[in-house]
């Protein structure tokens, strides 16, 4: 086995004292002059040096470790978001470790306790509740963490601004000539559902066309929950608009449309939310909300830097586009017939930026 190579090795081969070699391989190379430091970086290079984070750790206290946590990683809408994260930490010196919760409050606070067992620096927290007694827990031991995606009332996070890419989902059901408009809603304990839902409310009354109660329903985020709820919402009578929190709840009603004998695109409209990749590819492309995923995991990376460094952070909220595909841009209000057609692809999607 080859003999690891040390910060005096490098001392030696550089001629330069060890204490200043460790500063220029931990990134302190403020009184380093560059030529200097460019050759001890250089060497270390050379030699295969490899700074040893954990004993990094016993000196300075800090292992230069983020800790997130997810719902799942499997989920592409957080798996990218992490992307952003990940990056945005390498580029920063630090590293990324994610784990999932599954949602699942037994599971979640295990995660967070193996977490800062671990000794990370800082937790970014992607599951958070609307109403979540383990942040103010987290927050009460001196634990710094930053929620992105979902956000929690007094703690900082990065996330949509979900309540207006609920708004323009709506307006965008109205403009095309729906009038009969429902929602699959998601779970109630997420902001991003509950702020969606209530972006897209408020925005159809304001146009007069208020959304029935019946016609808000419940889901899970994933296919299979999307298809339930279209299912339940079709046993109390035909929509011609539906908005679904996400794009593969609104992916599973489509496929419950399509089964009821039903024209996704013609005579019923459909709007997904955060535009994931596939939805362009579908048999009948979805019109979506797009959120910029990764852009919401760099800043989530830099709102936690900005914490450790000094102790205070701001929230970011960033802003939603309205993506137009086939599930919309063909509907025809008043169509009727349960004959299936492909709708085609339009050759331009139409991207709605909102001025506010």
């Amino acid at each position: 086995m080859n003999k690891r190579v040390t910060l005096r090795d490098v001392a030696s081969h550089t001629g330069v004292h060890v204490s200043t070699v460790s500063r220029v391989l931990r990134g302190d190379d403020v009184r380093v002059a560059p030529a200097t430091a460019a050759r001890i970086v250089a060497a270390a290079r050379e030699l295969g040096f490899h700074r040893d984070r954990w004993a990094a750790s016993l000196r300075s206290g800090k292992t230069g470790v983020i800790g997130v946590l997810v719902p799942r990683i499997t989920d592409i809408v957080l798996a990218t978001v992490f992307e952003g994260i990940d990056a945005a930490a390498a580029a920063a010196g630090y590293q990324a470790v994610v784990s999932s919760s599954w949602d699942d409050d037994e599971a979640r606070a295990l995660r967070i306790q193996r977490l800062i067992g671990e000794r990370v620096d800082g937790l970014i927290i992607g599951d958070a509740r609307r109403n979540d007694p383990m942040l103010a827990r987290l927050a009460a031991d001196g634990v710094p963490f930053v929620l992105v995606s979902r956000a929690s009332r007094g703690f900082p996070s990065v996330t949509g601004r979900d309540r207006l890419g609920g708004r323009l989902a709506a307006e965008h059901l109205i403009d095309v000539g729906c009038r009969r408009l429902a929602v699959i809603a998601g779970p109630g304990h997420a902001s991003t559902a509950a702020d969606r839902v209530a972006g897209f409310l408020a925005a159809a009354k304001a146009r007069g066309v208020p959304v029935d109660p019946r016609w808000v329903a419940p889901s899970t985020f994933d296919v299979a929950g999307g298809a339930s709820a279209m299912a339940g919402l079709l046993d109390t009578g035909r929509p011609d608009g539906v908005f679904a929190v996400n794009d593969f709840a609104a992916i599973g009603a489509m496929g419950t449309l399509r089964d009821h004998g039903l024209r996704v695109g013609r005579e019923v409209a459909v709007v997904g939310y955060n535009d994931i990749d596939v939805d362009a590819q579908l048999l009948v492309p979805l019109t979506s909300i797009r959120t910029p995923l990764r852009d919401m995991g760099s800043q989530a990376l830099h709102a936690l830097l900005a914490l450790l460094g000094s102790g205070s952070t701001s929230s970011v909220r960033l802003a939603p586009e309205l993506v137009v595909r086939a599930t919309t841009a063909d509907f025809s209000p008043g169509a009727t017939g349960a004959v299936a057609r492909t709708v085609a692809l339009p050759e331009v999607s139409r991207v709605v930026t909102p001025v506010n």
